[in-house]
């Protein structure tokens, strides 16, 4: 048995830490209501102001306003002049707070925490029992993951993504058909869709209330080139049907992730491509010490994705499966020629271009 010595020094040094954690916990916390109240957005328009002004401008009460601005100030997101009463939001923060700056709206991610937050009791229960806590228990996961894809892969689709592939783009402007699964609310299959009215669209989904969403948007824009149903990926029977098969963020959800890459496989045709979206992370958690989402990739993984794929009795891969795992699923459901790439706008995410031959 060995004997430690006590350095403190480093003890100082961790204390110190676990107070900025609970700040940062805290600030996380008031960064989602800043974003779903629109505050941020609408300090960003306003100049120096009291609490009075800014809650009028956002439509909100000002002692609750008051109290968030106290937060964002202690925080160092927003500056506020003693003398003045007065509250700012710098345009180099509101940069990264604000809806208008797209894929560089942070905010958008804060939701996470809350929301994950609201399943603390369920998942303490699974660390005793094990299993897994079921989709249903989820509030506002869809929307939130709609707006984090609407960030990371929607806003990158025809400048980024389908280029990926060469010669992807003219093929969906001459005519293909192409699936989607897992396609939750439909936002970047309807904006393919209406991007490509000779090519045909169809999204699976797990979720009732995600396919409806995704209907109503395709009705909504008046498409006919585009339909979604409600499937569990693990029973697609189609063989050699689509030309491209597009997964974003979903194979590692899934309770059989096997099953539905060897799916993938057969619904191909031969000279199709299957492009899969997923978290850019190694398998082994020692590649991963430098990844600057580390701590919340594995948190997001360990209260939803990992834990909605046992709670239906599966693998759990949970969400940093990485790169050498994937490889090796995708190599055993029959794919021959795998290409990672990345994005130079999007550190959380590889892009496999994934071929039968």
């Amino acid at each position: 048995m060995t004997t430690q010595t006590f350095d403190t020094t480093k003890a100082a040094a961790f204390a110190d830490r676990m107070l900025s954690v609970l700040n940062s916990g805290a600030i996380a916390l008031m960064t989602s209501i800043g974003h779903r109240t629109e505050l941020f957005d609408t300090m960003a328009e306003l100049p120096p102001s009291t609490s009075q002004q800014i809650a009028d401008a956002a439509g909100l009460n000002e002692r609750y306003v008051r109290e968030w601005l106290g937060a964002m100030v202690t925080g160092g997101f927003v500056e506020y002049d003693a003398i003045a009463k007065t509250y700012m939001l710098p345009a180099e923060h509101a940069a990264f707070l604000i809806r208008a700056a797209a894929s560089d709206n942070i905010a958008v991610f804060a939701q996470y925490v809350p929301l994950l937050g609201t399943v603390e009791e369920q998942i303490i229960d699974c660390f005793y029992k094990g299993g897994g806590v079921p989709y249903s228990e989820y509030k506002r996961f869809h929307a939130v993951m709609a707006e984090d894809s609407g960030q990371s892969v929607v806003s990158a689709l025809f400048d980024h993504v389908l280029p990926l592939i060469p010669g992807l783009t003219e093929a969906l402007q001459q005519g293909i058909h192409v699936l989607d699964i897992g396609c939750g609310s439909g936002r970047a299959l309807n904006k393919m869709a209406e991007a490509f009215p000779n090519s045909r669209f169809t999204g699976y989904d797990f979720s009732e209330e995600a396919v409806a969403n995704a209907t109503a948007d395709a009705q909504m824009r008046k498409l006919s080139n585009i339909q979604f149903q409600v499937k569990d990926a693990a029973t697609i029977e189609e063989r050699d049907r689509y030309d491209l098969i597009t997964t974003f963020d979903a194979i590692h959800d899934q309770a059989k992730p096997d099953v539905v890459l060897q799916n993938i496989c057969r619904a191909l045709r031969s000279d199709g491509v299957y492009l899969m979206q997923d978290i850019h992370a190694t398998t082994d958690v020692g590649g991963n010490l430098d990844h600057p989402l580390g701590s919340l990739l594995y948190t997001v993984s360990c209260m939803h994705c990992m834990t909605v794929s046992l709670a239906y009795g599966g693998m759990g891969l949970g969400a940093m499966w990485g790169k050498e795992k994937a490889l090796e699923l995708l190599a055993e459901a029959g794919f021959q020629q795998v290409e990672i790439k990345q994005l130079a706008h999007d550190f959380q995410n590889d892009y496999y271009i994934v071929r039968k031959h």
